[in-house]
Formats: C-alpha cells, sequence, structure tokens
C-alpha cells in the first residue's frame, strides 16, 4: 500500500516570508551576548509559536520557520541543534537537549515520480516535493548529543535518547533507547529491579 504524502509548497509567498523572519530573528539572537537573557527570551518569543520560562537556547540554533515550534518550561537546547519544523515540533516541559541535536519534520517521497517535479516553471527554482509530519518531544525527555529525530516520531514521557542514535520511530514512556535505528534498550523498571 503507498502512502499519501501531504505536500506543503515550500516556495510559497507565506513560507517565504516566514523563513525570512526566522533568519533575520536567528541572526538578532546570535548578535546579542551570552548574558543577555531578557533580550534573548524576546526574540525567542517572536521566533517561535510558544516558548515556556527557563528555555535557554544555545549558540548557533537553526530552525527553518520558528513558528512551528512549541516548548513547554525549563528545556535546555544545547549549542549547533537544528529544528526543521515544517510541520510541528512540541516539546514539553523539563526537557534537556544535547548540543547537534537535529530534528526533521520534512522528508521527500521515494519514488523519482513523487519527489521530482518534472514539469515546473522555467524560473521556479523548486525541482522536488516536501512533505512533513509532526515530532513530539514529552516531559522529562534527555536527547543525548549528535541525536537525530526523524518526521511523525514521538518520544515518550522522561525517555532517554542515546547519543549519536538516529530515531526513525517513536520511543516509549520510561526507558533508554539507543542506536542507528534507536531501539529501547531497557525500562526504568528494569533499572529499578522491579
Amino acid at each position: 500500500m503507498r502512502k499519501e504524502y501531504k505536500y506543503i509548497d515550500t516556495n510559497s509567498a507565506e513560507l517565504c516570508k516566514m523563513r525570512a523572519d526566522a533568519r533575520t530573528l536567528l541572526k538578532a539572537y546570535d548578535s546579542l551576548d551570552f548574558n543577555e537573557e531578557s533580550k534573548k527570551h524576546r526574540i525567542l518569543e517572536q521566533l517561535f509559536g510558544s516558548i515556556g520560562s527557563n528555555v535557554p537556547v544555545d549558540e548557533k540554533f537553526h530552525c527553518e520557520y520558528g513558528k512551528n515550534i512549541f516548548i513547554g518550561n525549563d528545556v535546555i537546547i544545547g549549542p549547533n541543534c537544528t529544528f526543521i519544523d515544517n510541520e510541528k515540533i512540541i516539546i514539553g516541559n523539563c526537557v534537556m537537549i544535547a548540543p547537534n541535536v537535529q530534528i526533521y519534520t520534512a522528508y521527500h517521497p521515494v519514488l523519482p515520480e513523487e519527489r521530482y517535479i518534472f514539469e515546473r516553471a522555467a524560473n521556479d527554482p523548486i525541482y522536488y516535493n516536501t512533505c512533513a509530519d509532526p515530532v513530539e518531544i514529552k516531559d522529562g525527555v534527555w536527547i543525548g548529543g549528535g541525536v537525530i529525530i526523524l518526521p511523525g516520531v514521538t518520544i515518550g514521557k522522561n525517555s532517554i535518547i542515546g547519543a549519536g542514535s538516529v530515531v526513525n520511530r517513536s520511543i516509549p514512556d520510561n526507558c533508554v533507547a539507543v542506536g542507528n535505528p534507536c531501539r529501547v534498550i531497557k525500562y526504568f523498571d528494569d533499572i529499578r529491579g522491579k
């Protein structure tokens, strides 16, 4: 059975403006000194769909639009993180995101006749179709350095994703998951001896 794709017109005037606005805000954010926390938070309030309190976002953060990112309270986002938010990225409370984490909501169809736009206007720079599925990271999650989270994934409450993992399917609550592809290696009840 073939997947039904939800295509996104990444070249639409609305999305082009959102992308440009995000770049302007990110440039302003990166220009601020480390200790200018209130100014940084005001920029993040403009950039994101919503942001809670106590959410430090470290240097060299990149996102596509920003407005599709929704962040709870007490969230740490380490340096060099990339969030491709063509769809919603929902991050709960008390989440730790280590450096170099990549979260992708966008993808392209597998079959070339669905992936490429062969018939298009000569001045249209977009020659491929883009689709997207949301990503959700529930409360209490810890995501290790260099993790890649792919479209459509939900990371369950309190779970830990080991450094360098590629998460291509949803992970349940209260577990440790690692690897490429990422898989559960233990549940917290096993660690507690229950």
